[in-house]
């Protein structure tokens, strides 16, 4: 290890390290990069791949304290700012399953859990529908690359060797917690919606024919229901996270700041 510093140099081994602590919260937090079905090996080569990247960008021409106590208060900076960054995106996947996990406690999917593959929990159906519609929009729309893209904004904004104002960071994660529900709310409001309508649907009719079974015939309508609700609305979901996305990292990099 000592020779590698010394070939590579005190002054570019400390500032890769710096680097690697701002980017290696996305592989904690954020979609994809966090997913379980990416091997942790992998996933570990992928993140000292992109700090060897954004390792020039960062450093450009700055002198990098090689002191312990001053190298670790660095290290602890970058990690807030690589959290706060990666939370603000975690935010928009959370409240897409939070929205999955209303629905399946309303039609009844609840009951029954599978082992989710983004994840590695168990997680009722609906859940992992839409979790695997989020990942399919993220791809798709190259989330991957706007979470790069912002992550390499994030040192124009606090270079490695400023720090950022805590209030703002904390206003930032405040605000994107606060949002998780309303915006869960709004993804399954379609289905939500038709739901609660059937529901009150067959609550009148088993007042109008009580020797009706309302809970043989109303359980499997609901369900056709629901999916042909959820099915219709599957596209207006992936643009709403598509905007919600590109929201999200926006509002991320206002919130990091120069103290």
């Amino acid at each position: 290890m000592n020779g590698l510093i010394q070939t590579v140099g005190a002054n570019q081994a400390a500032g890769f390290i710096l680097v690697l602590a701002r980017i290696s919260p996305l592989f904690v937090l954020a979609p994809i990069f966090s997913s379980r079905m990416m091997p942790a090996r992998a996933r570990g080569v992928a993140a000292v791949a992109l700090a060897v990247g954004m390792a020039p960008i960062a450093m450009s021409n700055r002198k990098v304290p090689t002191e312990v106590f001053a190298l670790a208060e660095l290290a602890v900076k970058e990690l807030l700012i690589g959290l706060a960054f990666a939370f603000a995106v975690a935010v928009v996947f959370a409240s897409v399953n939070i929205a999955g996990a209303f629905l399946d406690t309303l039609v009844g999917f609840s009951f029954g859990s599978l082992v989710d593959p983004i994840t590695g929990t168990q997680s009722p159906v609906l859940s992992q529908i839409y979790g695997l519609v989020g990942v399919l929009i993220f791809i798709a729309i190259g989330g991957d690359a706007w979470m790069i893209q912002g992550l390499a904004k994030t040192y124009e904004l606090v270079p490695l060797l400023s720090f950022p104002s805590i209030s703002a960071l904390v206003g930032g994660a405040n605000a994107a917690f606060t949002g998780i529900f309303v915006s869960a709310l709004q993804i399954a409001a379609p289905v939500l919606i038709a739901v609660t309508i059937t529901d009150a649907a067959f609550g009148i009719v088993s007042r109008v024919a009580p020797q009706m079974n309302v809970f043989a015939v109303g359980l499997p309508a609901k369900i056709i229901i629901a999916l042909m609700i959820l099915g219709a609305s599957l596209p207006f979901v992936g643009g709403y996270l598509a905007d919600s996305l590109q929201a999200a990292i926006s509002d991320a990099l206002n919130s990091i700041q120069v103290r």
